[in-house]
């Protein structure tokens, strides 16, 4: 180990030197003993740290920022007991596609795999832990193989799909001096993902003849920045559109062709499954996705998605293996000359024909059957409740959305207009709203707007000295109802009362000021004025809206 104010190099060197070359500014995580190496290591780089309390904040605020940015999370974990405490926010980064390096340390070389020597935090197989929630895992043993393993690792990371690739490197290993040279250049180019060319013509052939065809856009649309190619297919097509909670922004949200979100209505359910060519881009298809697994299509389906395990995994389908933005560009350019083609031929495709009426009109009477179904159900404070959120944050402002009631009717009516909606239905764990917002005022260098429940804020509320300690700009949103609400409702719905929901908690906005945190409650038809006046405020601020949210009826069920 190099003495203390001595200028030899170690591993750690190697390391936060490598991250700079390819081009890493921000490094999330918590110090720890095997891992000191690369912490002191960063003292002698460009690199930001943003230290969280919980390990597993410290994903989310990883994943957080590369949401946010576009560009890869960097997290440094500790051996052990830290590596372990955040699998469950890498989990949500997995889920989701985000792409992250996971740099975590392990016990001394001579160790590994010795379990009868007792080492402080070591476990069998530290890198099998993370076998579930990231794309691969590598242990570096040599100093030599640093910068070409966490440069392939990046590569890996943003490749599609993207997402957390881990690497862990043991403490001598980061600690010992090296004659490696100082790394001065990195490159890592994401591998390419195209469409295979005969399933493009195939696709084009199903799309050219369809009569009425419809379009789901998913989380994959946004990671493969396909929005402006998915507008121009919808626009070729006059194809409705509609958005799952990943995807939601991807299309413009009061476009003639766009059923929003409603994903979980039974209304826009049946146009889909009234499609006669249904193209899912992005998505598996999955639990919300597919109302619940009620979606039954009548006619075919075109699957693309970059993860292969994906295709065809709830529904028979003509499977695209490819990078969502890869594909629609090239589905795009080759409908386009077909349409071209067929008009010079004096052949053009006929108009799309939904029994009788354009697509525009089956939207719009579909969006309204959806209000209806609202109206008829005693929502009036809930609906408000979320108009009034929306009218507060400005358009351009990324929000980040715990598992709360609130954001599951986000899922659902937020607009997200030019900014970014971010939510944590990937894996669908607790406490990702505060700690992701942290991470994406990092990246941003500007406010963002956190939502979360009490129960969820509970998970995160360390967080608060975070937030305060970097004096970050995020508006954190708590509705405290007293309780986990959406489990609340769930078992009322399937047992007719609830067990195990309700929590004794803080006053937030006290626990909020003794971190020096400035917090303020109002009721919920106060919302719009208190985010109002916080959004525009200085550092971080807290707002707690004491209400009982309800969520809609259960419109996976036949009406």
């Amino acid at each position: 180990m190099p003495e203390a104010g001595s200028a030899v190099r170690n591993g750690g060197d190697l390391v936060v030197e490598t991250l700079s070359a390819l081009g890493a500014t921000t490094v999330f995580g918590i110090p720890g003993q095997h891992a000191l190496g690369l912490f002191d290591a960063l003292t002698r780089s460009d690199l930001r740290f943003v230290s969280s309390r919980v390990e597993n904040n410290s994903a989310f605020a990883a994943d957080g920022f590369s949401r946010a940015t576009g560009q890869v999370g960097v997290l440094f974990l500790s051996t052990g007991p830290g590596a372990l405490t955040a699998l469950s926010g890498l989990q949500e980064a997995y889920a989701t596609g985000v792409p992250m390096v996971v740099v975590a340390s392990q016990i001394p070389i001579e160790g590994l795999g010795a379990r009868r020597r007792g080492m402080l935090h070591q476990l069998d197989d530290q890198k099998a832990s993370a076998a579930n929630v990231t794309k691969s895992q590598r242990l570096i043993q040599h100093a030599s193989g640093i910068p070409s393993a966490i440069q392939d690792a990046w590569t890996e990371a943003i490749s599609s799909p993207m997402g957390p690739v881990w690497l862990e490197i043991p403490q001598n290993v980061l600690l010992n001096p090296v004659m490696v040279p100082a790394v001065e250049d990195a490159l890592a180019e994401p591998f390419d993902n195209p469409p295979r060319t005969e399933l493009v013509k195939e696709a084009v052939r199903w799309l050219s003849a369809a009569k009425r065809p419809a379009i789901i856009a998913g989380g994959g649309t946004r990671r493969g920045r396909g929005e402006a190619d998915l507008l121009a297919l919808a626009e070729k097509l006059r194809a409705p559109v509609i958005c799952t909670p990943g995807g939601n922004g991807a299309f413009p949200w009061n476009h003639e062709l766009s059923l929003q979100a409603w994903i979980e209505d039974r209304y826009t359910t049946e146009v889909l499954e009234d499609a006669d060519v249904l193209l899912v881009i992005g998505s598996s298809l999955g639990e919300v996705t597919s109302n619940y697994f009620t979606l039954a299509p009548r006619g075919k389906i075109i699957q693309i998605d970059a993860e292969p395990r994906v295709l065809e995994s709830n529904q028979p389908a003509l499977g695209i293996r490819a990078d969502a933005g890869q594909a629609l560009s090239a589905l795009d350019a080759a409908l386009g000359q077909a349409l071209a083609d067929a008009v010079r031929e004096g052949s053009p495709r006929q108009p799309s024909d939904w029994h009788g009426q354009a697509p525009e009109q089956v939207v719009a009477q579909t969006l309204q059957k959806v209000s209806a179904r609202l109206d008829s159900q005693d929502l009036d404070m809930e609906r408000q409740f979320m108009a009034d959120i929306r009218a507060a944050v400005p358009a351009g402002m990324q929000t980040y959305w715990d598992m709360t009631i609130s954001a599951y009717w986000a899922w659902s009516c937020w607009d997200a207009k030019s900014g970014q909606f971010h939510s944590a239905q990937g894996a669908g764990g607790l406490g990702y709203g505060y700690p992701g917002a942290i991470g994406g005022a990092v990246g941003l260098g500007e406010r963002v707007l956190a939502v979360s429940g009490d129960g969820s804020a509970m998970y995160s509320i360390a967080e608060l000295a975070t937030a305060r300690q970097h004096d970050l700009p995020v508006t954190w949103l708590i509705v405290d109802d007293g309780g986990y609400g959406i489990l609340r409702e769930y078992m009322v719905e399937a047992f007719g009362k609830a067990t195990a929901t309700e929590l004794a908690g803080p006053d937030f906005v006290k626990l909020a000021e003794s971190f020096g945190v400035p917090a303020r409650r109002t009721a919920p038809d106060g919302v719009r004025q208190a985010l109002v006046e916080s959004l525009a405020a200085e550092g971080p601020n807290v707002v707690v809206v004491e209400a009982r949210i309800g969520l809609f009826a259960p419109t996976h069920l036949a009406p």
